[in-house]
């Protein structure tokens, strides 16, 4: 049986169920919800990587995450996300973006599974839901974003944050480079498909243009009345949409470790 609960303003919705035992029904509200809201999670799940999986895998083709290495070679799609309490720099993720928006093909979902967190509320993840920050655009922006691209890079504002994880796993040391919409229509719904963390430039715009355009959407798509902020808890699991949902990790000094695998 699947019960779903709405969290603040339809941004998220918590979804009770043994992913472990899944019957068809019970998959396909899953998906429903996870269309509607744009990130849903799980919690008490005690998952193995087998598990893990083999849920992915019922969403979608689990796809290579380019900057680190996988687990192991049996579980290459799953990468670890870690903070140890001896890193210096920002953590992993630290400011508003979108998963891997620098590459041509960008995944639509991504999964975190909670191995080790500190304290509940020390260590959070925010999102921003895009949906919504699209809704409330002024028309005369939206008519202004409608064939408007940008481009994105994997060395963008974001990259300090993954340098420690780097120097342990990193593989990819080749800058990644794409081009994309910014908006973008998801399930009959419209949202803003632009991650500050890995923005480079607007494309066809003069720089005066530019920096009066950045300034006002990097503000707008992050408004507190878009976001929901999840407090994580050992064997948790969330999913969420990157095309229609931003997300940041919180500040936090500590240990946690966190298995991600990203969907196509």
């Amino acid at each position: 049986m699947v019960t779903v609960i709405t969290k603040k303003n339809k941004i998220a919705a918590e979804i009770k169920c043994d992913l472990k035992n899944l019957k068809n029904l019970e998959l396909k509200k899953i998906k429903e919800t996870l269309n509607n809201f744009g990130m849903i999670y799980f919690k008490n799940q005690n998952l193995s990587s087998d598990n893990y999986l083999k849920f992915a895998k019922k969403l979608g083709t689990p796809a290579d995450y380019p900057r680190l290495k996988g687990l192991n070679s049996k579980y290459n799609k799953i990468t670890v996300v870690e903070r140890k309490v001896t890193d210096k720099g920002p953590s992993f993720g630290e400011q508003f973006h979108t998963d891997s928006i620098y590459t041509k093909k960008p995944p639509r979902f991504t999964m975190l599974l909670s191995k080790l967190v500190p304290k509940k509320g020390l260590a959070n993840t925010e999102f921003s839901s895009q949906y919504l920050a699209y809704k409330s655009l002024p028309q005369n922006i939206k008519k202004r974003l409608k064939n408007l691209t940008a481009t994105y890079s994997s060395n963008g504002p974001i990259s300090v944050t993954t340098q420690e994880r780097e120097k342990e796993k990193g593989k990819q040391k080749n800058e990644l480079i794409s081009t994309h919409k910014i908006i973008k229509k998801i399930n009959k719904k419209l949202s803003i498909f632009c991650s500050p963390g890995h923005f480079i430039s607007f494309n066809n715009l003069n720089k005066k243009e530019e920096i009066k355009l950045k300034k006002y959407l990097f503000r707008h798509q992050v408004k507190k009345k878009f976001q929901y902020c999840l407090e994580w808890e050992k064997n948790q699991l969330a999913i969420w949409d990157n095309r229609s949902m931003l997300h940041q990790a919180t500040p936090f000094k500590g240990n946690r470790k966190m298995y991600r695998i990203t969907i196509y």
